[in-house]
């Protein structure tokens, strides 16, 4: 019999590994292999701005709703079990985004994609942390990071390939097909190589909290996204103003739960942590400049200056490119000097997307893709240089016992701000796209990239009161407890 437990001699966390790092590559090249398909989707089934919004924004949006909960009911049901579920989910979903007839079709498949994400993603990293012993850990995890990094190099080459071949004449629909018999061998192969990992049966599920969390996601993300197209009328500032009575009638629902002793969505040690609470808002800022620009650029390279999907595809390859780059420089600081590594990566894609701005909006003529080269290099040099420093800032800020929560609401959260940065990024560019005589591409290009240097200005600010309140904590003297608490 094969060896299936972590406990089993002979077993093999190596080839589970492969297996779940295989369906994590599928998620990640998803997100970014889709952006160079979108104008291809937007002409062959004539689709509204708004539409093809809601193609990236409809998967982000539900897996981002989706983590928390799901990793709640991986540690009930099983991770095994969710992430095989969650590939099957994923495989299906991929299959009616590839056969859709219509855009309402494909959006909701695209959200059907998500749920099947985040099913199986909070559990890749929760079986791998229980799979291998500390000494084998630290490289299992350094191989998680590479194969991000490739799925995001490997998604616009391989999209932009997929649509220029025009396969069996299928145009951009082969870029979701091809999920079919990968999902199908991870499904197979992972029933019999990924270890059954104990549950906790006895786990409550706090379905009332699930539904105020995915409520108040809905009622942010979707008001950014129709609000400016739409003149921002009545019903979408009424969802924003119910966003902030239904996220604080959450967090009141988890300080119940912690007041019982029961389990809850997201902890509230985590929710009174400073350092986690503002390492969080600048993973939700980092996260929500990146997948905005990628999808109006794909716009910008293709309709606005008839560039291919593949020729779309190598124009942005810098970019990821200069994330593995700087990722091998990084990983060999450790632990050391993190808060400076993040403040000269974050300023360093500062500077690029300054650089990408001025380049973009005054494109030359003729325009070639060898333009985007050098400001698409720098930031995501920079890019890489914050992403390992940035996580484990937010994460050693985290009380052991809260490890996986924290890991879990850090996922989420990124992820919503990948939501909103779509919505903000891809509203700011139609927007101004549509007040142009002719379709100024060029104009529209460099309204939208406002919000990246605005969202990594934050960041620096950020960074720059943490540095002083840390300061400030460590000059002052002791003072003595406040009675009553």
């Amino acid at each position: 019999m094969t060896p299936t437990c972590p406990g089993d001699p002979g077993f093999n966390p190596w080839l589970a590994t492969v297996l779940l790092l295989l369906g994590n590559f599928m998620n990640l090249i998803d997100v970014s292999i889709v952006n160079v398909a979108l104008p291809s989707i937007q002409a062959n089934l004539d689709a509204t701005a708004a539409q093809i919004e809601w193609v990236s924004a409809a998967y982000v949006l539900a897996f981002a709703a989706g983590l928390l909960p799901f990793g709640r009911f991986g540690d009930k049901f099983g991770r095994k079990r969710l992430f095989l579920m969650g590939i099957g989910l994923f495989t299906m979903a991929s299959a009616l985004c590839g056969f859709a007839l219509d855009m309402p079709m494909l959006i909701w498949s695209r959200a059907l994609q998500g749920i099947g994400g985040a099913m199986m993603v909070p559990q890749v990293m929760a079986i791998m942390h229980v799979m291998f012993p500390p000494d084998q850990k630290a490289r299992a995890f350094a191989l998680a990071g590479v194969v991000a990094s490739l799925g995001a190099v490997t998604g616009p080459l391989m999209g932009g390939a997929l649509i220029t071949g025009n396969i069996a004449g299928l145009d951009w629909r082969p870029i979701f097909l091809v999920n079919l018999p990968v999902g199908l061998f991870v499904i197979l192969a992972g029933i019999r190589w990924i270890p059954a990992l104990s549950s906790d049966r006895r786990m409550q599920i706090d379905w009332p909290g699930i539904a105020l969390f995915s409520l108040a996601v809905i009622l942010v993300v979707l008001p950014v996204i129709e609000g400016a197209l739409l003149g921002w009328p009545w019903w979408c500032l009424a969802m924003l103003a119910a966003s902030l009575p239904t996220g604080a009638l959450f967090v009141w629902r988890q300080a119940v739960l912690a007041r019982r002793g029961r389990a809850q969505l997201l902890p509230v040690t985590l929710m009174r942590n400073g350092g986690f609470l503002s390492g969080v808002a600048m993973v939700m800022l980092h996260f929500s400049a990146i997948p905005g620009m990628f999808l109006v650029l794909a716009i910008y390279l293709q309709t606005g200056f008839g560039l291919t999907p593949l020729q779309s595809g190598i124009a942005t390859a810098p970019f990821p490119l200069g994330i593995m780059v700087s990722s091998y420089v990084t990983g060999r600081f450790g632990t050391k000097v993190m808060s400076l590594r993040m403040a000269v990566g974050v300023g360093i894609m500062l500077a690029g997307m300054i650089y990408l701005r001025h380049v973009t909006g005054r494109p030359p003529s003729p325009f070639t893709a060898a333009t985007l080269i050098a400001p698409l290099a720098v930031c995501g040099f920079g890019m890489g240089l914050t992403i390992s420093p940035l996580f484990q800032t937010v994460l050693q800020s985290v009380p052991p016992q809260d490890a996986g929560a924290g890991s879990g609401a850090m996922q989420a959260f990124q992820q919503v701000g990948a939501a909103v940065g779509i919505a903000v990024v891809s509203s700011l560019f139609f927007v101004r796209l549509r007040g142009q005589p002719g379709g100024d591409y060029a104009a529209a290009m460099s309204h939208a990239l406002i919000y990246q240097i605005c969202a990594f200005a934050a960041i620096l600010a950020i960074l720059a009161l943490r540095k002083l309140s840390r300061g400030a904590v460590g000059t002052s003297a002791p003072k003595p407890p406040v009675s009553g608490r």
